[in-house]
């Protein structure tokens, strides 16, 4: 039996709003635009393009923007002349975290870890460049859909590190180390932090919001960035974890 098309565009349009959250209150009323991978694939390379603030954006449709080198904007709604997406708009920095460096950090979370998400944001954008891999409300999502798209971004080098929240931080950890070139680590205060880093090499993190208040997670964060591989002997023992994972990649 065939479904009639305008059917399943409902339904598409139903499952990208459930993934990238409601728009904000205010706009409850305003139509909601959809950008597609299509959409980002006509517009130029190298490019800085204007977005809606009521438009939605596809996991798809940010990657292609990255490969591309596309950077999409959020502004005021107005006729912009063609469809945009939005990206989050970061918290105002704050002055806790010292991070040196221009790099780029990829960060997302589920519901459970979006408050937390906004508050990190906005510190780490004062010195980094800084994905948001969503979510963009606090509407019931699943971990492993943001925690592979943080993992994706770490894993191709389109982001130096990345960092994941959830509830817990452990299934996003599970979540992330299926990705093969990712090392993730689960950390809960300064010294696991500084471990996974020193004697791991982790290169993404991934916190509990329901376990860690706001100042534990930015020390931890803290920490996490600024601590060294410490190489020699761990080395080896980094590199014998990314055999593991070789073995079973596609």
């Amino acid at each position: 039996m065939s479904i009639p098309p305008e059917e399943i565009k409902s339904l598409v349009r139903q499952v990208v709003t459930r993934t990238l959250g409601a728009s904000s209150p205010g706009s409850a009323r305003r139509p909601k635009r959809i950008l597609s991978a299509d959409d980002v694939t006509a517009m130029p390379t190298h490019s800085v393009q204007a977005v809606a603030a009521n438009t939605l954006i596809t996991p798809l449709a940010r990657q292609i923007a990255l490969e591309r080198h596309i950077r999409l904007e959020q502004t005021a709604e107005r006729n912009i002349g063609s469809v945009r997406s939005p990206i989050a708009t970061a918290p105002t920095p704050q002055p806790h975290l010292k991070i040196t460096g221009q790099t780029t950090v990829a960060i997302g979370a589920d519901h459970g870890g979006y408050e937390l998400k906004g508050l990190l944001m906005g510190v780490l954008a004062e010195q980094y460049r800084v994905i948001d891999c969503g979510a963009y409300s606090k509407e019931s999502v699943d971990y492993p859909d943001f925690a592979y798209a943080v993992a994706q971004l770490v894993a191709d080098g389109r982001a130096w590190r990345g960092i994941i929240i959830d509830g817990a931080g452990i299934g996003s950890c599970m979540a992330a180390n299926k990705v093969p070139g990712v090392r993730a680590a689960m950390c809960y205060d300064q010294a696991t932090a500084v471990n996974s880093r020193e004697h791991n090499n982790a290169n993404v993190l991934t916190l509990g919001a329901g376990l860690i208040g706001p100042n534990l997670a930015r020390q931890i964060v803290t920490a996490w960035l600024n601590t060294e591989f410490a190489g020699g002997r761990h080395a080896r023992r980094v590199d014998k974890i990314d055999q593991i994972g070789a073995r079973f990649a596609k």
